[in-house]
C-alpha cells in the first residue's frame, strides 16, 4: 500500500492540473471500488470547482466550491493520470504497483484547464468519498486520527504520553494511526533503524531522550522519501511506465541478509513478523 511519501507525492502531481480547476466531465464506469461510491457522485462533482489539492494522512482531500470535499484513498492499487495536450504523466511511483490499462480505469474527469484526469484500480481496494467539508473532521474515516508526523503536533513528549505504561512493541505502537496519521510499515521500519531502536521494545521503556531521536528519524526519512519522489515525479512521462518507490534507497526494508549500513556496525539485516507484517531491523545496533 502506498505510504506517507508516496501519497504527498501525488498530491503534489495533481495539484497543478486540479487545483482552481472546474471539473467539466466526470464519468465513473462502475458503482463501486471497495466501496459503492456516493449518490450522484459524477452528478455532484461536475460543475465543481476543486479550491485546494491536500492530504490527511493517506487521504487526497480536495475542498470543493459546493461545499464538499472530495476524498480519495488509493488502497494497494489505486493511482491517477494526467493528460495535458497529448503529454501523460503518472504522479507518484509505487512498489509493485498494477500498470494502468484501460480495463482499470474506472473514474475519468475533464477540467475548464484542459486536463483529463483519470483514476486507475487494478484490484478496487482504493474508495472515494463526498463528505460535507464543515464536517469533514468528525467522519468514521478522520475522527480519531493523530497528529500528522511531519507537523508540529508530533514531537517526543506526544509520543511520551501515548506510550507511557505500553507492554506493546514500539513499531506495532508506530503503525497505531490514532498515535500518528499516515505512518507505515516501510517508513516505520526506516526511521527505527535509523534512531537505533529495537522495533521489539515495548513501548512504555523507550526513553525521552531515544524519543526525541525517533521523532527526528521520521521526519527525516519521510522528508527524503518525498524529496526523492518530488525528483521522480519531475523525470517521469510515461504514464505506463516501470513503477517503484520513487527509487529511494532503503536502508532496511526488503534488505534481509545484507550488511548493516550504518558505519562501524558489523550486524546484518533480519526480518521478522509483527502483526502480519514484515519488520527489517539490525539486532546489533538497534537495542
Amino acid at each position: 500500500m502506498p505510504e506517507l511519501p508516496e501519497v504527498e507525492t501525488v498530491r503534489r502531481g495533481l495539484q497543478p492540473a486540479l487545483e482552481s480547476a472546474r471539473l467539466t466531465s466526470v464519468e465513473a464506469r462502475r458503482p463501486d471500488l471497495r466501496f459503492p461510491f456516493p449518490e450522484r457522485f459524477a452528478e455532484r462533482l461536475t460543475g465543481a470547482r476543486v479550491e485546494a489539492v491536500e492530504r490527511r494522512a493517506k487521504y487526497l482531500l480536495m475542498p470543493l466550491d459546493t461545499g464538499e470535499t472530495w476524498v480519495t484513498h488509493l488502497g494497494m492499487t489505486g493511482r491517477f493520470s494526467i493528460e495535458r495536450r497529448g503529454d501523460a504523466e503518472a504522479p507518484g511511483r509505487f512498489h509493485n504497483a498494477a500498470p494502468a490499462e484501460d480495463r482499470h480505469a474506472h473514474v475519468l474527469l475533464e477540467t475548464d484547464g484542459g486536463a483529463r484526469v483519470t483514476f486507475f484500480d487494478a484490484r478496487r481496494f482504493g474508495y472515494m468519498g463526498l463528505i460535507a467539508t464543515a464536517k469533514l473532521q468528525a467522519h468514521p474515516w478522520f475522527a480519531g486520527l493523530g497528529p500528522e508526523p511531519l507537523g508540529p503536533e508530533f514531537t517526543a513528549a506526544h509520543l511520551l504520553r501515548r506510550f507511557a505504561g505500553r507492554a506493546r512493541a514500539v513499531k506495532p505502537l508506530l503503525l497505531d494511526q490514532r498515535i500518528v496519521a499516515g505512518l507505515g510499515n516501510i517508513y516505520v521500519s526506516e526511521a527505527l533503524h535509523r534512531a537505533g531502536i529495537d522495533p521489539r521494545a515495548a513501548g512504555g521503556s523507550v526513553t525521552p531522550v531515544r524519543l526525541k531521536r525517533l521523532v527526528e528519524a521520521v521526519r527525516a526519512v519521510l522528508e527524503e522519501a518525498i524529496q526523492a519522489g518530488g525528483s521522480t515525479l519531475r523525470d517521469f512521462s510515461n504514464a505506463k511506465g516501470e513503477l517503484g518507490y520513487f527509487q529511494h534507497r532503503f536502508r532496511v526494508y526488503d534488505r534481509a541478509n545484507a550488511a548493516c549500513p550504518k558505519p562501524r556496525c558489523r550486524g546484518v539485516t533480519r526480518r521478522i513478523v509483527q502483526g502480519g507484517r514484515s519488520t527489517f531491523y539490525c539486532p546489533v545496533c538497534q537495542r
